[in-house]
């Protein structure tokens, strides 16, 4: 995790309040997005945030900009506190930074990266061949990983559907349940499946790994 506080910018204190505004090497970012541009995981996303150290909950962000000696782009900020950034190498060229104005000390917040499926391929309904189809982006991505890494890296045994409810209870009609906002689908079941109806568009898909 990139550490928040060895970037800080500035310092603004309101009462006990402390917001603080951090620039962060575009490189940074894009050392993860750019394993994404490709056919085999065009699905998937890189959601960048900050976690509250101690406490694992995020920490809010006022605003997120990439910002370059000609332009300041705005990024947009998810009610959760996440973030995505393009994949140009040209703002790399560029030493461009991603200034983020977080709302609390930078110094208890580190940097949280997930990988998620991109909003458009949220929805209620899923046939079979488009669950198969994020399955299969996951794992494109894990082995790819795992071939150019000299360690093992987890493999993809499933996924995980998570809501905005974390306290949604729900049995779909095909029969799998819905638990505390957390929808789990094992590859058999996703193979086995003939589509898949929700109660509502989720919040994100990710994966399933195992060792």
């Amino acid at each position: 995790m990139i550490r928040a506080a060895m970037l800080l910018v500035s310092s603004l204190f309101t009462g006990v309040a402390a917001c603080e505004t951090i620039d962060v090497e575009y490189s940074r970012f894009y050392s993860h997005v750019k394993k994404l541009d490709n056919e085999d995981t065009q699905a998937l996303q890189f959601a960048f945030g900050f976690i509250r150290v101690g406490e694992g909950r995020l920490c809010g962000i006022e605003k997120a900009d990439i910002v370059t000696d000609k332009q300041t782009m705005s990024l947009d900020v998810s009610d959760e506190g996440r973030f995505t950034v393009p994949a140009e190498k040209a703002l790399k060229l560029a030493n461009a930074l991603v200034r983020i104005s977080l709302e609390e000390r930078a110094n208890v917040c580190d940097m949280s990266v997930q990988l998620e499926t991109k909003p458009e391929y949220l929805k209620q309904y899923y046939t079979k061949e488009e669950l198969s189809f994020l399955y299969d982006q996951y794992s494109a991505f894990f082995n790819e990983m795992g071939s150019f890494l000299s360690f093992m890296m987890p493999s993809v045994k499933g996924l995980m559907v998570q809501f905005e409810d974390k306290f949604l209870d729900f049995t779909t009609p095909q029969g799998v349940t819905i638990n505390n906002g957390i929808l789990q689908l094992e590859e058999a079941w996703i193979n086995d499946a003939k589509g898949l109806t929700l109660p509502e568009a989720p919040l994100r898909i990710t994966a399933m790994a195992s060792s």
